[in-house]
């Protein structure tokens, strides 16, 4: 049986050995763990541990019969789909998804996304003016990135929400940690988004990309980090993360937009520190408005703790 061979881009230059080969098998970073111990997964040409940390060029070589792992977790989503639904009515869901869950299947994904873990919840979505794998999604979230989501259940439903989505009547505020000392207590980031390369996953500010524009406000100034409450006039990909990196203050843990790993390690994070923490919309089928609220995972409420401690 064929070994399987991935080759490290810049997306997963500088991460850590065992947690780029979870996100690229599917699999628990336990399974990773296990496949790099066994030595059923290696970093070709040099010694593979599971700190090992990843070079541009790289090439991750695992063997084929580890697939077993990648088939048990795939038939298990439902034991990490426990999705909280925030808002629930006949015609939208609004979910706190969480981290690791992605918006909905992608080539190359084998991990839970959002409208397996609905089926899973029993939750029905009848859309069908879009594909079956992106049921009712009309905005999406990150795998890495967590918080609030909306999910349309009819098609009356999703021809609404999509129209609030275009015309900017959504409102949508995340909350990000970003690398140093942001030099104002409120700004905007106009500045146009494309795609950095065509082989690549990143974004970037390009003359020719479309329209982003991204307003915050300092929420709490830690020397090394600023908490920032963050308003999105626009929704592109990557927008926070690529704004942000553009000024010089890229995400605290987003090492695939130039986030200095060190400072991640200390607060123990292992993915970008984001999360969409209150949507406004208006109720496709009432007119009525209605706000969703949120609060910090686990993951991202113990790293801020330890970005304060380190402050004493």
């Amino acid at each position: 049986m064929s070994d399987i061979c991935f080759k490290v881009t810049s997306q997963f230059s500088g991460c850590r050995f065992d947690v780029c080969l979870s996100k690229l098998m599917g699999v628990s970073r336990a399974n990773a763990i296990s496949l790099i111990e066994r030595n059923q997964a290696k970093i070709l040409g040099r010694k593979s541990q599971k700190s090992s940390i990843l070079q541009d060029g790289d090439t991750i070589v695992v063997d084929q019969k580890e697939s077993a792992e990648r088939k048990e977790e795939r038939n298990n989503k439902s034991s990490v789909c426990n999705i909280p639904i925030i808002y629930d009515d006949d015609d939208v869901v609004v979910i706190d998804k969480p981290v690791g869950v992605a918006s909905h299947a992608a080539k190359g994904w084998s991990g839970p996304t959002v409208p397996e873990c609905l089926e899973a919840a029993g939750i029905d979505i009848k859309t069908t003016l879009c594909d079956e794998s992106r049921k009712g999604i009309v905005s999406r979230l990150d795998v890495g990135t967590s918080g609030l989501m909306i999910i349309c259940k009819t098609d009356f439903a999703y021809e609404a929400m999509k129209n609030q989505f275009a015309k900017h009547i959504v409102k949508k505020t995340y909350h990000a940690l970003v690398q140093g000392d942001l030099a104002q207590d409120k700004a905007t980031i106009d500045a146009p988004i494309g795609r950095a390369k065509v082989s690549d996953f990143r974004f970037t500010i390009t003359s020719d990309g479309k329209p982003a524009v991204t307003h915050w406000d300092v929420l709490e100034r830690f020397g090394q980090a600023t908490l920032a409450s963050v308003n999105l006039e626009t929704g592109r990909t990557h927008q926070i993360r690529v704004h942000f990196s553009s000024i010089g203050h890229p995400l605290v843990g987003d090492s695939m937009y130039g986030a200095n790993p060190v400072l991640a390690q200390k607060l123990g994070l292992q993915r970008q520190w984001l999360h969409s923490m209150e949507l406004t919309f208006t109720h496709p089928r009432t007119g009525k408005s209605v706000t969703v609220k949120s609060h910090y995972p686990l993951d991202l409420q113990h790293a801020l703790e330890a970005m304060r401690a380190l402050l004493k």
